[in-house]
């Protein structure tokens, strides 16, 4: 079968369900924390997790067998069986209808929304749709629309676009391989890119190690905790525009409007281009 032709069956995954049963135990919660550099309270029984703290459950645990040579599990299970080698987090829109507590039994229905092929700068382009329900006893607690790309050989990416720079916020984060691989460990996410660099740089194409889009969310999460502590998150929705790698520090901005409860929040590489664009909402 032509690459093509595999293209096309594609369509064939939209509709495919997933469910997963997880504990909302308070270990992950302790893992996140110390990754942020917090020093929040103990987490309780019954307590509110942070905002996409439940990125930490319902997580894959292929046998080692069962994966492929990137560390991601080989494809057509779930997932559509894309014939392209590198897959990314491109964004995701997330609504938080109420928090899920530590200690509750939780279920994750996840359905495949839509799968769609694009050309691209870099060649072709196969864009999959997720949508994760998460829900405990009392009923439907988060949506997650998650967005994934699967593309080619490392080729032209898109063009930098210069950052906003009048954020009212700002934090720099110095990205290392420990932080890497601390989230690889806390996710039990074995894509290569993120912590081994020989593979990385001479496999993959990359200048370094690549900063986890799912980690650069929740710093963008934890930068609007840190200026707006207690407030319930209600929406976010955050787009990857640019990798950032281990090579240099980046920066986290926010710039909120008070009056309707929202902020905007990117991050800034080192040479001035925006590489993630998000927007929150809360209560």
């Amino acid at each position: 079968m032509t690459q093509a032709e595999d293209l096309s069956a594609l369509s064939r995954w939209i509709g495919r369900l997933e469910k997963r049963e997880d504990t909302i135990g308070a270990g992950p919660l302790r893992e996140l924390r110390a990754l942020l550099d917090r020093d929040d309270p103990e987490p309780r029984e019954g307590e509110p997790i942070p905002p996409l703290a439940h990125w930490l459950y319902f997580l894959d645990t292929h046998r080692q067998s069962e994966l492929g040579p990137d560390g991601h599990p080989r494809r057509g299970g779930f997932l559509p069986a894309v014939p392209l080698p590198r897959r990314m987090w491109a964004g995701s829109r997330l609504e938080f209808v109420r928090p899920l507590a530590v200690g509750a039994r939780a279920i994750r229905k996840s359905t495949i929304g839509d799968v769609s092929v694009k050309e691209g700068r870099s060649g072709t382009l196969v864009f999959v749709t997720v949508r994760h329900e998460i829900s405990d006893a009392q009923g439907l607690a988060i949506t997650d629309e998650h967005d994934i790309v699967y593309r080619g050989e490392a080729g032209a990416g898109a063009s930098p676009v210069a950052a906003p720079t009048h954020e009212a916020w700002q934090r720099e984060v110095r990205p290392d391989p420990v932080l890497l691989f601390r989230y690889s460990a806390a996710t039990f996410n074995g894509h290569r890119i993120h912590y081994d660099h020989p593979y990385a740089t001479r496999v993959e194409g990359y200048p370094g190690l690549v900063v986890h889009g799912p980690l650069i969310a929740t710093l963008l999460v934890d930068l609007l905790r840190r200026n707006r502590p207690g407030v319930a998150l209600r929406r976010y929705a955050f787009r990857a525009m640019r990798p950032l790698f281990d090579t240099a520090p980046f920066e986290l901005c926010g710039a909120p409007d008070e009056a309707k409860r929202t902020a905007r929040l990117w991050t800034r590489d080192a040479q001035g281009a925006i590489t993630m664009d998000a927007t929150a909402e809360w209560a």
